[in-house]
Parts: structure tokens; C-alpha cells; sequence
């Protein structure tokens, strides 16, 4: 079994529902208390053993690169005013040389085509899959848990949640099969069922660790729901050929590409910030009193 050390960040989407905010700015970049989406990701890919980053970007998104690039201007300007605190914050936005490539997604045909667009840097090598729209609340990184469990399992995995049956057309669902609470074996993949669909009401989150054989099936172009190139659906032609699972993570999820999940985990994140966390908590006790 390869070890896990690759991991591919689909940024190339308009976050138009966040206009005009993304009007000039890519919606990964948006931050969440004092970082930007893309960092929480790039790190939590760390912290799981990731050495080699990809981002899938499009038009418009240079910034994500250079937020990981060294600001020597900056840094030497903190470094003569003895910014020792503020330096000490810029390390988490510095990978090593030669280990962040992107590649373009000229056209907007979706999750599968993104995935597909990056190839050349999966190889013949298991790899993660992280969505920085969703961002995961927990005390052990929700990619560590599905490292931990690719080594188990030797095969695909990912995350999944529970949602409410009337939701099932938004997400990938599961069609299950033996289910220890905390690993169940994926039988089916059916993206955004209808209700009286859907085979469960077990999702697919934004994080993946996927066998790289998933990048034939996209290669077919097959175009599934709203028309595009579903990575569910080449995930699901893995099935029964491959170890297949979802994993229950630990922690809280937030959708932030929605604006009331992205307005809910500035409030989650700040009350766990170990600065902000009592001012926060004293203001919103002043709001919910008035």
C-alpha cells in the first residue's frame, strides 16, 4: 500500500454566491476569522502527511498561489521592526520549494472534470481530494482520520455525514452496506437523488482519499447531474472493485460556500480562538439580549 503524500484542491469555481465580494477576490481566499479558506485546507492537508499540494485553478485565482509564495518585502520589513509575533503567523503560508503545482481548468464542467484536469500530478499515487468551501471544526484534522483510515481499509474512502432526508438532492449519497457506527462500507455513489431517491441519508463531504484509477473513469467524460462531469459518479465505478468506504469523521462541518454556513463558522471558529474566544462570546451575548 503507497503511502498517502498527494493532495488536490478543486479552487477553480466563480464563488458567485458570494457577489460581489468575489467580484476581484477568489472566494477561497475569503477568510474565516484571520485565515483564508485555502490555508485551513492546505493545512489540515499537512497535518495528514501531505508533501505535495495541487491546485485546479482557473481565471482569476493567482492570489492562492502567492499567499504561499514568501513575501520577501513583508517579511523583511516585519524582521526590521522586530514583528516577531507577526512573522511567526506568516509560516503557516510557506510550503517548500517544488512542492505546490497548479494546473488550469480552462471550462467549467465540474467536480469529476477538475479532478481529471489534475492527472499528470496523481500518477499512479493514492491522493486526497480537499474542498476548501467546507471546513471541518475538530481536535484531530478531519484528513488525518481519513489517512488513518485509508491505512486501515487500503482502499478509497470518504468523509460522510448524516442529512436530512429533503436535503439528499444536494449532496452525493450513499448506498450502504456494513456499518460499525463509525466505518460502513459503500455499496452505490448516487449524486443529488431525488427524496424518494435517495438510497440513504449518508453524504459525501469535501474530503476524499481516492486510488487513482478514478482518473480513468473521469477520462470517459461521462456527463452525469446538471450536465457536468461527476466525480461521484467515477467514484461509484470503483465500487466492487476496490475497498470502498465511508467514514463518520469527528468534528463539525461547515459549508462555506453557502453564506450562512460561512457566517456560522466565523462565529464557531472565533469562539475557539484562544484571543477572540471570550470577546466573542461577551459580544454575542449583548446581540442576543437586545
Amino acid at each position: 500500500m503507497k503511502p498517502l503524500r498527494k493532495a488536490v484542491f478543486p479552487v477553480a469555481g466563480l464563488g458567485t454566491r458570494f457577489l460581489p465580494a468575489t467580484k476581484a477576490v477568489a472566494k477561497e481566499m475569503l477568510p474565516v476569522v484571520d485565515k483564508p479558506l485555502i490555508q485551513y485546507a492546505v493545512e489540515e492537508a499537512r497535518a495528514a502527511g501531505i508533501e505535495q499540494f495541487c491546485m485546479v485553478t482557473g481565471r482569476g485565482k493567482t492570489a492562492l498561489v502567492e499567499h504561499f509564495d514568501i513575501a520577501f518585502e513583508l517579511e523583511a520589513t516585519l524582521r526590521d521592526r522586530d514583528k516577531q509575533e507577526a512573522l511567526a503567523l506568516l509560516e503557516g503560508t510557506q510550503v517548500e520549494p517544488g512542492s505546490m503545482v497548479t494546473v488550469r481548468q480552462q471550462v467549467p464542467l465540474g467536480l469529476g472534470h477538475a479532478i481529471w484536469c489534475a492527472r499528470a500530478f496523481v500518477g499512479d499515487d493514492p491522493f486526497a481530494i480537499l474542498l476548501p468551501d467546507d471546513l471541518v471544526l475538530s481536535d484531530t484534522p478531519c484528513l488525518t482520520q481519513l489517512a488513518e483510515a485509508y491505512r486501515e481499509t487500503g482502499g478509497n474512502v470518504v468523509a460522510v455525514t448524516e442529512v436530512a432526508r429533503e436535503h439528499t438532492h444536494r449532496y452525493g449519497i450513499l448506498k450502504t452496506g456494513a456499518d460499525d457506527g463509525r466505518m460502513v462500507e459503500v455499496l452505490g455513489l448516487v449524486e443529488k437523488p431525488p427524496p424518494h431517491l435517495a438510497p440513504s441519508t449518508l453524504s459525501v463531504i469535501g474530503r476524499y482519499v481516492l486510488m487513482p484509477e478514478v482518473i480513468e473513469e473521469l477520462a470517459r467524460m461521462d456527463r452525469g447531474a446538471g450536465g457536468e462531469v461527476q466525480l461521484t459518479d467515477g467514484m461509484a465505478r470503483l465500487i466492487g472493485r476496490q475497498p470502498f468506504h465511508g467514514l463518520r469523521y469527528e468534528g463539525r462541518r461547515f459549508d462555506c460556500g453557502d453564506k450562512a454556513g460561512y457566517l456560522e463558522a466565523q462565529i464557531a471558529f472565533a469562539l475557539k480562538h484562544p484571543d477572540l474566544g471570550p470577546t466573542v462570546r461577551a459580544f454575542l451575548r449583548r446581540y442576543l439580549d437586545a
